[in-house]
């Protein structure tokens, strides 16, 4: 009989971890949490101190039985659940829905799932950590009482299924805000000038730009202005004025955190936050590899720190000596300045054996892991490599009063590049060559000159990777949070993703414009990150976690009850339409779902018939004359389209407008305050008229 029962979270740690031990541990999992607060209330006695009621999770009483009847047998039992707040609260629950005492229970936890770090934490065993216990426990009750809380008003609101989340809420507001940046943003003009030039005595030509007069930065905002440029180049000398030449080092990047492996993923594997994080947990694990068994190939997955161990660097700065030899070693590893919102409880996110390359486990992966695990490889092998060396070249040449500038960069050593390099890292080399050959004083044949119109452009639309990068920089979340919260938004049709873009729904709009009016405080981006600054002084044991929630929930409650009173007066009635039911012919209601307005029949249950709701706007359509109704595409976005589309195919994400361009003659939309042409080349504008009610 076993002596020992090690409980991990998952049937998957089982196969990993029981190949390091021998007969005397019997390894099991407890498939994650197995007690939580109820779904059918808050589960939080408000009037008892804020005490938390769990229970067992449905479907989990056989688990747990399963479980107690094991760790009555064993002599000793080890919990090594997790490395993280998440997986200390897992322990805790365990060891009470368990019924175990301390002098038999012991925690114990890994970095990585490997035999040397497996055997290491049952050498060091340790009893539960409160304080991270109380981090968990804090974050689950505070986000209870906000969804249990605020739900119910949304439901008076929008009527059904609608339900507010605390993280969720900023997330979805910092997406509104900058929707809405990008609806008013009113576009300037700009020009540029970049003119070819040809080397006494070569044929081959030099593309420089204009930038400067008079020695100052120059910005032409019009074709007039560009035109008097034009007029007094036109007798203008093109002389080399100044040349510099010098060196750019690209240093090495810094190890993979959650967050950086998030955006990386997205940006270079197209992966959704969810799905890096599912890959990432797979190659955590443990994977079959051939001759090798169950491996773990990557540590930890949820972490803020760039850290590594002394072990893991030693191991890769030998490996790189090896393989690349000592030029591409890395003199001292770097490391990223730690600041108050970093945990750094965890290393970087490495392979756990840099030596099994990507090609040595490529047929032992799916594609996808295979992916994953070669971009984790090879981040972690370039940050302990030297920096690339790049040799550059600055021409100035001048024209009379204006200069322009001309440079190049010839990578001369390629470091860490070797390895690893990002989109950002691709050197445009045209000019290289010839550029580096040009001597002071050298004179120009101008072949060619180029003005350019352009147009400013508004900040791009979040994707998952950049909504990560900012809620990570205002401190909004932690590792384990990102792809939950990015998640939860898109599932209840706030949020919608179309080529790796976030908009937002129509449904968002609505509850991000409730949540502002009714509980500002809780969608403010800067209380929402004290309060997670709060969550790691629970952690760290210098805050008591009921002083958090004892300040929290009174304030909490009363905008609750101001928003019953306030929002009960702007409920949404059903509106009816002149639009008849083709079922029983009454006059169809307007009604909200889950994706926003549709018609149906007021008759329901007795009939059911539905169409969809297509908002009239009282706009004739630029191309046919018709209509202009406010649709949505499948995924839930709002547009402007014309009603006899198919026949028709006018769209416009901006309301399209009864008025033409003066200039140009297309159509205009609205944007914000202004009324903004149409057209690609235009940029006209001007203030926007509306008509008095």
């Amino acid at each position: 009989m076993s002596k020992y029962l090690v409980i991990v979270e998952s049937p998957a740690k089982v196969k990993t971890i029981k190949k390091f031990l021998g007969t005397n541990y019997t390894v099991v999992a407890s498939n994650g949490h197995i007690r939580d607060l109820p779904k059918s209330t808050m589960g939080v006695d408000v009037e008892h101190d804020f005490e938390p009621k769990y229970i067992t999770i449905r479907g989990k009483g056989e688990k747990v039985a399963e479980l107690r009847k094991a760790a009555k047998k064993a002599d000793k039992v080890y919990l090594a659940t997790d490395p993280d707040r998440e997986g200390e609260a897992i322990s805790w629950h365990l060891a009470a829905a368990l019924k175990l005492d301390d002098k038999k229970m012991r925690r114990i936890t890994f970095n990585e799932i490997t035999k040397s770090a497996v055997k290491t934490a049952l050498k060091n065993p340790r009893g539960i950590d409160m304080n991270l216990v109380d981090a968990q426990q804090t974050r689950r009750i505070l986000d209870r009482m906000v969804g249990y809380s605020i739900s119910p008003v949304l439901w008076q609101k929008v009527k059904r299924g609608l339900s507010a989340g605390r993280v969720q809420s900023v997330a979805l507001r910092i997406i509104c805000d900058r929707e809405e940046e990008i609806n008013t943003f009113i576009p300037e003009e700009y020009w540029t000038l970049e003119v070819s030039l040809i080397p006494e005595g070569n044929t081959k030509p030099i593309i420089a730009k204009l930038s400067a007069y008079k020695d100052n930065k120059i910005e032409i905002k019009n074709q007039e202005e560009m035109d008097k440029v034009l007029g007094e180049l036109v007798k203008a000398q093109y002389v080399v004025s100044a040349i510099k030449k010098g060196e750019r080092i690209k240093k090495a990047p810094l190890p993979f955190t959650t967050s950086t492996l998030q955006q990386e993923a997205s940006k270079q594997l197209n992966f959704s936050t969810q799905k890096t994080m599912r890959i990432a947990q797979q190659l955590y694990e443990g994977v079959d590899i051939k001759g090798s068994g169950t491996v773990g190939l990557i540590s930890y997955l949820r972490t803020d720190s760039t850290r590594i161990s002394e072990e893991a660097d030693a191991f890769a700065r030998e490996f790189i000596m090896e393989q690349y030899g000592s030029e591409y070693l890395m003199e001292a590893p770097q490391s990223k300045k730690n600041d108050n919102k970093i945990q750094d409880a965890h290393e970087a996110i490495r392979p756990t054996n840099i030596s099994l390359t990507p090609v040595k486990v490529k047929e032992d992966l799916t594609r996808d892991q295979f992916r994953l695990y070669q971009l984790i490889w090879k981040r972690f092998t370039a940050s302990r490599m030297s920096s690339a060396r790049y040799a550059t070249v600055s021409v100035k040449i001048a024209a009379g009063d204006y200069t322009f500038t001309s440079a190049a960069s010839k990578l001369e050593f390629d470091g860490f590049m070797s390895v690893y390099s990002e989109d950002d890292d691709k050197e445009g080399k045209e000019n290289n060559t010839l550029v580096k050959k040009i001597e002071e004083n050298t004179k120009f044949v101008c072949e060619k000159v180029e003005p350019k119109q352009h147009f400013t452009q508004p900040q791009p639309h979040y994707t998952e990777a950049s909504l990560v990068k900012t809620l990570e920089e205002l401190g909004i979340g932690r590792p384990s949070t990102y792809a939950p919260t990015i998640s939860t938004i898109i599932a209840r049709r706030y949020i919608t993703k179309e080529n790796k873009n976030l908009y937002v729904t129509e449904l968002g709009e609505i509850v991000n414009e409730i949540m502002k009016t009714a509980f500002p405080v809780i969608v403010d981006s800067s209380f929402t990150a004290n309060l997670e600054s709060l969550l790691d002084s629970v952690g760290a044991g210098d805050v008591q976690w009921k002083t958090v929630v004892r300040n929290f929930y009174p304030d909490l409650d009363e905008a609750v009850k101001n928003a019953s009173l306030t929002l009960e007066k702007i409920k949404i009635e059903d509106e009816v339409t002149d639009v008849k039911c083709e079922e029983c012919g009454k006059n169809m209601v307007i009604k909200y779902g889950p994706h926003g307005k549709f018609l149906a029949c007021p008759g329901f249950p007795d009939c059911r018939f539905t169409k969809p709701y297509y908002e009239k706007t009282g706009i004739a359509c630029p191309k046919c004359g018709s209509e202009v109704v406010i649709k949505k595409t499948k995924k839930g976005r709002r547009y402007f389209g014309c009603e006899n589309n198919p026949e028709c195919e006018f769209m416009s994400w901006q309301k399209p407008l009864d008025k033409k361009c003066p200039v140009c003659g297309a159509y205009m939309v609205e944007k914000g305050s202004k009324a903004v042409c149409s057209g690609e080349n235009c940029g006209y504008v001007e203030a926007l008229v509306r008509q008095e009610d």
